[in-house]
């Protein structure tokens, strides 16, 4: 068994309680599983990137460590202090993204499937920030940024895909699908009365959008490795 399988076994162990948890209403639990998810993916991480992290990378496990420990608090600052922390790791990834990924040239047939994902997303934004939420409505500025850099995140990953289409930004996409549904279904956590399915939907989708932002990165170090070696030969 290679050295990082392990870890990526106890990240989908971790998962699978979380899902049985939830599913029986267990919440201290499925609190206690969803612990086990970012330490075990940031192993499998290290691991397999040869024990190497980037600052920026290091900093997206730090503030997604941060967001994950307010929302398992689950105390009066909890919610705000998630918000804070995730958008600082969106912006991050979309720092990676800028400075890393080549300029993206659109054709005329990118048109129409990129205008639909423009309308879908800015779709999104208006429905979700037009919920009458007391936090939301105390923290609009920050609510209406946090979304604007995720509808932005999730723009260059979805145009990414419809104009290049390589397994990189499929990666990219899937992280960016996670993290909006796991958003979303957040929010709608908070704004309908309790929903075993709403739940099972907001912890899957944000523990698979841990799992994909690894193997992006993965991916990306994989990619940068092979260019080196055709640089040297």
């Amino acid at each position: 068994m290679k050295a990082n399988k392990p870890s990526l076994i106890l990240f989908f162990l971790a998962l699978f309680l979380t899902i049985i948890f939830d599913w029986i209403e267990q919440d201290v639990l499925a609190t206690y599983a969803k612990s086990i998810v970012l330490p075990s993916i940031f192993i499998y991480y290290f691991i397999s990137n040869e024990l190497r992290i980037g600052k920026t990378e290091g900093l997206i496990f730090f503030f997604c460590f941060v967001g994950q420990v307010y929302d398992l608090m689950a105390i009066e600052t909890s919610e705000i202090g998630a918000v804070l922390s995730f958008m600082v790791v969106y912006v991050l990834i979309l720092v990676l993204f800028i400075r890393e990924h080549e300029r993206i040239k659109l054709t005329k047939r990118d048109v129409l499937p990129i205008s639909i994902v423009v309308v879908f997303i800015f779709y999104l934004l208006i429905s979700v920030l037009s919920l009458q939420l007391e936090n939301m409505q105390k923290f609009k500025v920050i609510y209406v940024t946090y979304g604007i850099v995720l509808s932005i995140l999730s723009y260059f990953c979805f145009v990414s895909y419809i104009t290049k289409g390589t397994f990189l930004t499929l990666l990219m996409s899937l992280m960016a699908v996670s993290y909006i549904f796991s958003d979303i279904f957040y929010i709608f956590n908070q704004y309908f009365s309790y929903s075993v399915v709403l739940v099972l939907i907001r912890d899957i989708t944000q523990i698979l959008a841990y799992f994909f932002m690894v193997e992006y990165f993965l991916e990306k170090a994989r990619i940068q490795k092979r260019q080196k070696r055709v640089i040297q030969q």
